[in-house]
């Protein structure tokens, strides 16, 4: 069965975090409607290295995206390539890293921004350079392009958690605060997306340390949290997902043809 999906990567969002301070998806857990996992990234626990393994399911080590630095497109296939050979249709609204790996680069602000082309991996996006873009015109403009394009994949990948732990640490209010408005920010649109028929997926890249970065094997780097949500989900507290898992997952709901690993208990 064909499924839409909506990723959401809260970047930066440290699991214990996620699980404390997040009361609206926390709410559809405890009404058994969702369900919350504690994933271990995938090391060097570093942005786009990670971004690359959520999207196309190759560790770092594998997929050569090895630090921040690496400025080039993927040399591996996408949720969004998969998407696009079956003749779905792709979106993002995301940091522009995330456009230069599956669209073009380098990232060109005034050709990339605001992305309209069939022939792309991600057809429609939204993309954003400063790491302190507000994450509530981030959400708008994932919204604009559910309404506008009705995409059967679309990205949604905010920044301002990340922001607020790089310049304040983990343990800091603006670091929780940040997640607690990212939360209240999901609340206007989450229900509406699953009337919509979305499957819904909110996780993160890495976590967050002290240190006010990540890098490294410390828990509170590496464990990130992965709340699911609609009726294809088992919400079966056994399963046990894993980062290079969500490509293949997602590709499952989706109903295309891939090659990537699976969790098998995070679906029914």
């Amino acid at each position: 069965m064909q499924h839409n999906v909506i990723l959401v990567v809260l970047d930066g969002l440290n699991h214990e975090v996620a699980r404390h301070a997040m009361g609206h998806l926390q709410a559809y857990v405890g009404a058994g409607r969702a369900a919350l996992y504690r994933l271990d990234c995938e090391l060097p626990a570093l942005s786009r290295p990670l971004y690359e393994c959520i999207l196309t399911g190759v560790a770092p080590i594998d997929s050569g995206i090895v630090h921040n630095q690496v400025s080039r497109l993927s040399s591996q296939r996408s949720i969004f390539h998969y998407a696009r050979a079956a003749g779905l249709a792709t979106a993002a609204a995301a940091y522009h890293w995330v456009s230069e790996l599956y669209n073009r680069s380098p990232f060109n602000a005034a050709r990339d921004r605001h992305t309209d082309d069939p022939s792309l991996a991600i057809q429609h996006g939204h993309f954003y350079w400063s790491d302190h873009y507000p994450d509530a015109h981030l959400f708008a403009d994932a919204e604009h392009l559910r309404l506008r394009h009705a995409p059967n994949f679309l990205l949604v990948h905010p920044m301002n958690i990340d922001d607020a732990g790089h310049k304040h640490g983990l343990d800091t209010p603006q670091y929780r605060n940040s997640a607690r408005s990212a939360d209240i920010i999901l609340a206007d649109y989450l229900q509406g997306w699953l009337d919509a028929g979305y499957q819904v997926l909110v996780t993160a890249d890495h976590g967050m340390n002290n240190d006010r970065s990540h890098n490294g094997l410390l828990a509170e780097e590496r464990q990130v949290p992965l709340f699911v949500l609609g009726d294809a989900f088992s919400l079966d507290p056994g399963a046990a997902p894993r980062q290079v898992e969500l490509c293949g997952t997602v590709c499952e709901l989706l109903g295309v043809t891939h090659d990537k690993p699976v969790c098998r208990g995070l679906l029914k």
